[in-house]
Order: structure tokens, then sequence, then C-alpha cells
């Protein structure tokens, strides 16, 4: 089961509503993925860590959230699924009124947990 942090709550209470209300959001679909997985703040953003690694994380900046899928090779494998969002090497970020679909989200970590796996 996926460990809360009390961290990462404060964090999202933090937040403007509508920030709070999407990122929760991508939590949610995040943990659905790898319920295995523990959080925790990790370079000032909440963050999943996977056997012990770096997995995902995510944030919000003033006009936008962020999606850290912490690599360029899953960003450039899911080039197509992301037309229309802005991205750079392991991020993609948008807007609290287009926000990522759960499918994308599961996509994503997947390939992650995979990337992850195999540099084990």
């Amino acid at each position: 089961m996926t460990t809360s942090s009390r961290e990462v709550d404060e964090f999202l209470a933090g937040l403007s509503e509508s920030h709070r209300k999407v990122l929760q959001e991508l939590r949610e679909a995040i943990r659905a993925v790898t319920p295995e997985a523990t959080e925790r703040i990790g370079y000032a953003v909440p963050a999943f860590y996977y056997k012990g690694r770096p997995l995902v994380s995510y944030g919000a900046g003033k006009s936008h959230c962020a999606f850290y899928v912490q690599s360029p090779a899953v960003i450039d494998a899911h080039r197509d699924d992301l037309k229309g969002f802005d991205t750079a090497k392991g991020t993609i970020r948008f807007q609290t009124d287009r926000p990522l679909s759960a499918v994308l989200v599961e996509k994503l970590v997947r390939a992650r947990m995979a990337e992850t796996d195999s540099a084990a």
C-alpha cells in the first residue's frame, strides 16, 4: 500500500484551490498505478519513490502545474500522447483547466516503472 506523506498533504494545502484539486487528482492517479510506492517531498516537490528510487514527482508554478516523469526517454516515447502539452526533457507542464488524464498518467508511470526495473 502506498505510504501517504504528511509533508505532501501540507504542500498541497498551501496551494490555490484549483492547483490543489488538479494535483490531488494526479496524486491519486499515480497511487492507483504504484500501490507499493512511497511518497515524500524530494527536491521541494511531492515525489513518489519506487523500490527506493525516485519515480515521478509533481508541482505547481504560478500559471501551470507540472508532472515530472524524470525521463527524457519516456517523454520521447509518448510524444504523440503529449501533443498539446508543454514538455521539456522529463517534464510535462499543463493548465488546471486541461489536466493530464488518468489514462495518460498510467501510461507514463508504467513506463517509468519499467525503466526503473530495468536499471536495477
